[in-house]
């Protein structure tokens, strides 16, 4: 297994898993939150389109500080920034100050994490190994999947948001310790050139924030009102959910890294939309609703291999691996942001859940043609250093 050599991905593997522990966990319960306190999915959407709008906005600033302190404190900093959101929240109540606070909080702390840690991976894995070093990761995300959101769901019932977000927090901050063994990534000041090579990964980002509006946000607010809005329920259906999909992750990417993408497209992206139809379908229907969400795990580790692998070779091989990831997670924002405002209006005019769930098949078409443009022409590259990657086995 050579692609466990990599000692910085390895560690930033674990990094990740600790974060996802967090993400799984009190991340999972964000906006089902806000529901049980009275909010309308309108308005949680609002609240989404305000976040990524803020995200939109302050990227700039994170080149210059990239910089000055380099990519891994960049990543630390994120972490820890992330991490504070997750009390505020369990204060906020209504629409008004705290809730701003927060709006702000979370975006600045989404915006340096994601934007940090994307270029970090880019920029510390192998390319030829990266099928399966992501698949790795996207198994260890679903490992702590099955604990996170049942042992968050326990702690909201017993003990109340302040000990539930409190911990999700500790978690978070723990997330940063493996860092402190990883290198650093320097920064140029100048880079040419940079958003001609991440033009086809800004398209794809763009069109994977439609998806996940709508196949993520929206369904995760169906699934909790499906379920009763019980916190246990919900924490549950989440659990089994990551039981479904804790092996997928491995097995695709070892076929990514075979030279096998453009099949990996068909099986991942045919998978997602049928899924999608079946949660637009499930909701208000509680054993297929879980059912459906079951088979989300699985969609995510069959997915986010063949999506990510194609960002992060381009990234890895562009003139910045920072400044494209700042495009493509702009792109992310601005689809994510367009979306949710799109779906917020819809169902404030009476239009189901059910309906606007099935709008994250616009996204899924643009990324199925996205994805087989960039695996027909990767893939004889990819095998031949499959190759490579395998006789070193």
């Amino acid at each position: 297994m050579a692609y466990f050599r990599n000692r910085a991905v390895n560690l930033l593997n674990l990094h990740y898993g600790i974060h996802a522990a967090a993400l799984s966990g009190g991340g999972a319960f964000y906006f089902v939150y806000f529901l049980k306190n009275g909010f309308s999915p309108a308005t949680v959407l609002v609240f989404v389109a305000a976040v990524l709008l803020g995200r939109f906005l302050m990227r700039p600033f994170i080149l210059p500080a990239g910089v000055r302190w380099g990519v891994r404190r960049l990543l630390i900093v994120g972490t820890l920034v992330g991490a504070i959101q997750y009390p505020l929240l369990a204060e906020v109540v209504g629409v008004g100050p705290l809730l701003y606070a927060l709006c702000i909080l979370a975006a600045i702390g989404d915006t340096i994490y994601w934007t940090s840690y994307h270029a970090y991976f880019a920029a510390l894995g192998d390319q030829e190994h990266r099928g399966h070093q992501l698949g790795a990761r996207e198994a260890l995300t679903t490992m702590v999947g099955i604990i996170s959101p049942l042992a968050t769901g326990l702690i909201l019932v017993a003990f109340g948001p302040r000990w539930a977000f409190g911990l999700t927090a500790v978690v978070q901050i723990l997330a940063a310790v493996p860092m402190l063994g990883t290198p650093d990534v320097s920064v140029r000041r100048e880079a040419a050139g940079v958003l001609k090579t991440a033009r086809p990964a800004m398209l794809l980002f763009l069109a994977d924030g439609w998806i996940q509006t709508g196949y993520l946000i929206v369904w995760q607010m169906g699934l909790f009102l499906s379920l009763g809005e019980n916190y246990v329920s919900y924490g549950g259906a989440l659990a089994m959910a990551a039981l479904v999909g804790a092996a997928g992750g491995m097995v695709l990417g070892r076929s990514l890294d075979s030279g096998h993408g453009l099949k990996a497209v068909w099986v991942a992206m045919g998978l997602l939309m049928f899924v999608i139809a079946m949660r637009a379908a499930s909701l208000g229907h509680p054993s297929w609703a879980v059912a459906a969400n079951a088979l989300g795990a699985l969609v995510n580790a069959l997915y986010m291999p063949t999506f990510m692998t194609a960002v992060y070779t381009p990234s890895k091989q562009s003139p910045c691996p920072l400044r494209f990831q700042m495009a493509t997670e702009g792109s992310w924002d601005a689809g994510g942001a367009s979306a949710a405002l799109v779906m917020a209006l819809l169902i404030s005019r009476g239009v189901s859940l059910s309906a606007v769930i099935l709008i994250s098949l616009l996204g899924a078409v643009g990324s199925l043609i996205i994805l087989r443009r960039y695996y027909a022409g990767a893939t004889p590259a990819d095998a031949a250093a499959a190759g490579d990657g395998e006789r070193s086995r």
